[in-house]
């Protein structure tokens, strides 16, 4: 399909709130309403000129937005190049029925847009926070169809807590995604105070269900290289948040089932988006080559 084909599908999945020419592309923002979620979700959806050749979806970090990534990553010039089309998905249901839960809104560390890519097993929150499922059973495959695209041409990469949810859903859905990348990712979840809170939260005090939402319990735990043609990640040394991060929990994890892992760690970047700004190209060449060619 054309990339006006590919658009044409893609709004016939919910509806446009916002649609810009980007790059010769098109870049869209849509609601739809979300069984998964039982409310309406957010997403943005950028389709290069030419048609897509393959997905990157892209899931974005704590307190972030379907917007976020799109408007400050500036990754449109360079998928348009290489006809990559970007899936960003919101972090969370939003709206009246998720605020009115005590306790959804009175951190920025839990709760509304910390949905941590997973799907809650606890009361209140396995109602309307149910990610992992709306996005592997839902918004990812809805995708796919209206762009004419399947697993084969279907990468995942993330930030933060994104990159906690690209790592995870990647490791726990094996076939589902032809390429893997993270950006500062939480790669270790159950070590650090964010992922102890959620993991409490979401999934409850029993630690023996926290490993399977935890990329590096995950890859210890594989049999062999999910991924042999290699996981891209970037660390800056200068993030705030790295002793949250746990980016060497990961590749000792890597080693040890021989997976080909590039970790790059850069002196005086931090956890931000001029950071995600200068490695993203490299992100999109990497999953190009997989999904592509």
């Amino acid at each position: 399909m054309d990339m006006r084909q590919q658009v044409q599908a893609a709004t016939a999945l919910g509806t446009v709130t916002g649609e810009h020419g980007s790059y010769g592309g098109r870049q869209l923002f849509l609601t739809h309403e979300s069984a998964e979620i039982g409310l309406p979700m957010r997403f943005a959806l950028y389709v290069p000129p030419g048609g897509a050749k393959g997905l990157l979806v892209f899931l974005v970090g704590l307190t972030a937005t379907e917007e976020t990534f799109t408007m400050k990553a500036g990754a449109q010039r360079l998928a348009s190049e290489l006809g990559l089309a970007l899936l960003m998905p919101d972090t969370s249901a939003r709206g009246d029925a998720v605020t009115s839960i005590p306790g959804a809104t009175a951190s920025w560390d839990f709760g509304v847009a910390a949905g941590f890519y997973l799907d809650a097993t606890q009361t209140p929150w396995a109602t309307h926070w149910r990610m992992e499922s709306y996005l592997m059973r839902e918004l990812i495959p809805q995708v796919q169809g209206a762009l004419g695209l399947d697993a084969a041409r279907t990468g995942i990469s993330g930030h933060s807590m994104g990159g906690h949810g690209a790592l995870t859903l990647a490791l726990r859905h094996p076939g589902a995604f032809a390429s893997l990348s993270a950006l500062a990712p939480i790669a270790a979840p159950s070590r650090c105070p964010w992922g102890e809170k959620a993991f409490t939260g979401y999934l409850g005090e029993d630690r023996d269900a926290w490993p399977a939402h935890d990329a590096s319990a995950l890859m210890q735990a594989s049999r062999s290289a999910p991924y042999p043609h290699g996981i891209l990640v970037d660390q800056g040394l200068a993030d705030k948040f790295l002793d949250q991060l746990h980016p060497e929990a990961f590749e000792s994890a890597c080693a040890a089932v021989s997976q080909p892992l590039t970790l790059r760690r850069h002196e005086d970047y931090d956890h931000g988006y001029y950071f995600i700004a200068t490695v993203i190209d490299d992100h999109l060449a990497f999953h190009a080559r997989r999904l592509i060619g």
